[in-house]
């Protein structure tokens, strides 16, 4: 039988009669002929009930039980989906991580697959299991120990079951509809697209998109791995939601497919850095040291370069979220203390919002930098950093301007049109 892969996350499965319609989508699978792999996510709320029970209960906690204790909520929505399997006659039974068993690292909370066996599933399979209903974000490591995968870790279960079974598409239901050009909260113009390629997705994800976890979207690319985005809340059919694809299987692409913005960015500037060999990795090293996840890097020529011709200081400029400006802060101070790195001052803006364009199209078309200043200046917005990839354009600007700039970028590259 070919085998399907259908993950439901954590709106999609909040209570009883959702986990019931989740159900009946899974039923309406076997019926067509799939045995199907199901990965749930907990409850919506339960896993932040979890891990605030465990913060109040010890602040410095163990990383083994907390992932002991996070990992339930997953444990109890996969029996109550097989249980409502079993009263609609599909034969179902659930499956914890160790039951699989879903092979992972030891790093808890931020676990890595090694391996998913198959024998476990694949025998109950032959035994008239048609659905096989999986515990999503968790794992066991090799001291025998549960583990997790991160926040989000159920659509990369999904996605990596997707691999070791060889599933014909990997069903990513949700609640919307399938993957935007941008946030229809932002702008009402914002169109659902067809199909998207895995590059775009990743961009997107990574970016601020949060319709797929970033770490599924490198494992479907990786193992070309179809997923499928849509809605739990609607009637669908082969032609619904969002495909995630090779590139390959996408006839013609525009230059740009979605605009991805995150608001909670910080820049931060060291002024008048000596400019030698090594000074990036002595600055960079003790941020990455201190968990600052860096973005955006820029390297300026200092104003005290153009008083003195023969050079040896200059600016660095990276951006990182606003909840780590502190650490950044700190870090930084640390390595000037013990005499790392030299610096006249650290300048702060943690008023500022980041603003890409996307598209696999960027290859074939020329002009999408100029487009996109150009729509930025009409409506007066500044830009403070600018960062290029071959599929990919971000800038930094004033994040009042945030809402602005995404509308303005949509209209320009006509977003709203699907050709």
């Amino acid at each position: 039988m070919p085998v399907l892969v259908m993950k439901f996350g954590g709106t999609s499965v909040a209570n009883l009669d959702r986990i019931r319609n989740a159900a009946l989508k899974v039923r309406r699978e076997v019926e067509r002929g799939y045995d199907v792999i199901v990965i749930v996510s907990a409850m919506s709320g339960k896993t932040n009930e979890l891990v605030g029970w465990v913060n109040e209960t010890s602040p410095l906690y163990d990383a083994r039980e907390y992932d002991a204790v996070v990992s339930s909520g997953e444990n109890v929505t996969a029996g109550l989906m097989a249980l409502t399997l079993q009263e609609m006659d599909v034969p179902a039974r659930s499956w914890q991580g160790w039951q699989v068993p879903i092979l992972t690292t030891s790093a808890h909370g931020a676990a890595r697959f090694i391996d998913i066996p198959r024998t476990n599933i694949d025998q109950k399979f032959a035994e008239g299991m048609k659905v096989a209903v999986v515990a999503g974000f968790q794992g066991v490591s090799s001291e025998g120990r549960i583990t997790t995968l991160g926040r989000g870790g159920s659509d990369t279960t999904a996605v990596a079951f997707a691999a070791a079974f060889g599933a014909e598409r990997c069903d990513i239901y949700t609640d919307v509809d399938g993957v935007y050009t941008t946030d229809p909260r932002i702008t009402s113009k914002a169109r659902k697209l067809d199909r998207i390629a895995f590059e775009e997705m990743l961009e997107l994800a990574s970016l601020g998109a949060k319709v797929l976890q970033t770490r599924s979207v490198e494992l479907a690319m990786r193992y070309k791995v179809k997923l499928r985005v849509l809605s739990s809340f609607e009637e669908c059919d082969e032609t619904s939601g969002t495909l995630v694809c090779d590139e390959e299987d996408i006839m013609e692409s525009k230059a740009v497919a979605g605009i991805a913005f995150s608001r909670d960015e910080a820049k931060m500037t060291l002024v008048t850095v000596e400019d030698r060999p090594g000074i990036a990795a002595a600055i960079f090293g003790p941020l990455a040291d201190a968990g600052v996840n860096v973005d955006m890097i820029v390297q300026n020529i200092s104003e005290e370069n153009f008083r003195d011709y023969k050079g040896g200081v200059t600016d660095m400029t990276f951006s990182c979220p606003v909840d780590q400006v502190k650490r950044a802060e700190k870090a930084m101070a640390d390595a000037r203390a013990r005499g790392d790195i030299k610096y006249d001052e650290l300048v702060i803006d943690t008023e500022v919002a980041k603003v890409s364009v996307v598209g696999i199209g960027m290859r074939s078309h020329a002009g999408v930098a100029a487009k996109m200043f150009k729509a930025l200046a009409s409506e007066g917005v500044n830009i403070k950093v600018i960062t290029t990839s071959e599929i990919k354009i971000s800038v930094l600007i004033d994040r009042k301007y945030m809402e602005l700039a995404v509308q303005a970028l949509h209209d320009a590259f006509e977003l709203d049109k699907a050709s």
